[in-house]
């Protein structure tokens, strides 16, 4: 049984470690009903401080983990402190093990024309028995929003994993998580690259020093923009935990 929630500015996260969130993801999966797992890190969190809409979905979500060490760090410096950072990719990829293992159906949305159907191939390979009953690039027009949510609870998948960018998958789960009736899904950002083989991820010893966030910046300068909240964010914290 996980403790109760921890805010970190206004962001509620689930005191769980890597086990435990998958314990949950599981659990979800056995109840049948529709449950939304989001990934928050620095970033999200200025995000939801500007977005209502985004915060409210984070508020709801049955699961939060904390993918950032910024978010480990800010919740230890705020005195209520989480067990462990749960990287986004690294729970997606244990949802994905765990589904092999119990025959459970996996649909994958998002990414650019080809990526979801590479990382499928790849998938399969990775973890035999896994089933993957579909997969939708996330290049879809508004117009098309409504035969592809469709499509997807007509596969029936137990899990679904959606890569359409920070926000806007947490906004795309919650707003059809009910007609989909698909028990987990989550929100994985550009993780269907890193299963496609598109995108390398950083060196373990660099993911333990928490510099993956670094890495990722080195390898993709576009991403400059969206790491000027990290230092916000840190203000924030350090305003609200006082001296």
């Amino acid at each position: 049984m996980r403790g109760k929630e921890i805010t970190v500015l206004k962001v509620p996260f689930h005191p769980v470690d890597m086990e435990g969130a998958l314990e949950e993801i599981a659990g979800f999966i056995i109840s049948g009903r529709p449950h939304q797992v989001v990934t928050a890190n620095p970033e999200m969190v200025m995000a939801a401080l500007k977005d209502g809409e985004l915060m409210q979905i984070l508020t709801g979500a049955e699961l939060v983990v904390a993918d950032g060490i910024g978010i480990v760090w800010a919740a230890r410096r705020l005195g209520t402190p989480l067990p462990e950072r749960v990287p986004g990719v690294e729970l997606a990829a244990a949802a994905l093990s765990l589904a092999a293992e119990n025959g459970y159906r996996v649909y994958l949305l998002g990414g650019a024309p080809g990526v979801a159907a590479k990382a499928a191939r790849r998938l399969v390979h990775r973890y035999p028995g896994l089933e993957v009953v579909g997969v939708q690039h996330g290049y879809f027009t508004p117009g098309e929003e409504e035969e592809v949510a469709a499509r997807i609870a007509a596969a029936s998948p137990h899990l679904l994993l959606v890569g359409l960018g920070m926000g806007k998958q947490e906004k795309w789960i919650h707003r059809h998580r009910q007609s989909l009736g698909v028990p987990v899904s989550m929100g994985v950002g550009g993780s269907l690259d890193v299963f496609a083989g598109r995108v390398r991820r950083a060196p373990a010893w660099v993911c333990r020093l928490g510099l993956e966030w670094f890495y990722r910046l080195l390898l993709q300068p576009r991403r400059l923009p969206r790491m000027l909240a990290l230092p916000k964010f840190v203000l924030r914290v350090l305003r609200e935990a006082g001296p």
